[in-house]
């Protein structure tokens, strides 16, 4: 049986593509570059704010300048409008409730920057009682490099083996790869399961329950 759950946010807990979606393009509108259809934007997310604005811009305009650029408009919009359709993915908040109710400990790893993980826990989950939440913080890389799980173990010291890392996509396996944990790819998310496949899932969930299964292992 496992004894803590870490749990990406983006694509597998939260289906928050549209608001991201709806940021980026507001941000690429007021800086005078082409949007996209919300639909391209799950192969634009996973790495953090800065790559997904990296990937957004035009190829011959990708400088760090014009990333700094849309960052500024996109948080401006982002702040505000990160609820306006973000919801947790059928089936969630019972997994989440059950495995608590178990006492296993959880807790979110994401590339979303640290204050919105938080804020966005808080108000689609106000009623779990989090071990740990952690996001991209300055200075801190990003996943798939293993420190932010290493960061969770040190506030809730769990073996390893009794670490089950829960994602939607190759970079969310290559993490718990790294990290020495064992990985559960989702389906639901943004990413398909060949690209889950790709990166060595060693377990993949169709559905919130098959991971309350795997947990009682």
């Amino acid at each position: 049986m496992k004894r803590l759950v870490i749990f990406d946010l983006d694509g597998t807990l939260l289906n928050t593509i549209e608001d991201l979606g709806e940021a980026a393009n507001y941000a690429l509108e007021k800086t005078g570059y082409p949007t996209h259809s919300i639909a391209s934007y799950p192969y634009f997310v996973g790495n953090g704010v800065s790559k997904l604005l990296q990937r957004v811009l035009p190829e011959d305009a990708r400088t760090e300048e014009n990333v700094n650029e849309l960052r500024k408009y996109f948080m401006e919009y982002y702040e505000v409008h990160n609820t306006d359709n973000t919801k947790p993915y059928p089936g969630i908040i019972e997994l989440l409730e059950q495995l608590q109710d178990d006492g296993i400990k959880l807790a979110v790893a994401s590339n979303k920057y640290d204050s919105a993980v938080k804020k966005l826990i808080t108000h689609y989950f106000p009623q779990i009682k989090w071990a740990a939440l952690e996001g991209q913080k300055e200075g801190v890389p990003v996943k798939p490099d293993p420190s932010i799980v290493f960061e969770i173990l040190s506030k809730c010291p769990t073996k390893k083996s009794d670490v089950l890392y829960i994602g939607d996509s190759g970079v969310d396996m290559e993490t718990a790869r790294r990290a020495c944990v064992t990985s559960c790819g989702v389906t639901w998310g943004f990413r398909p399961i060949s690209e889950l496949m790709a990166y060595h899932a060693e377990n993949i969930a169709n559905q919130p329950n098959e991971i309350y299964t795997l947990v009682q292992k």
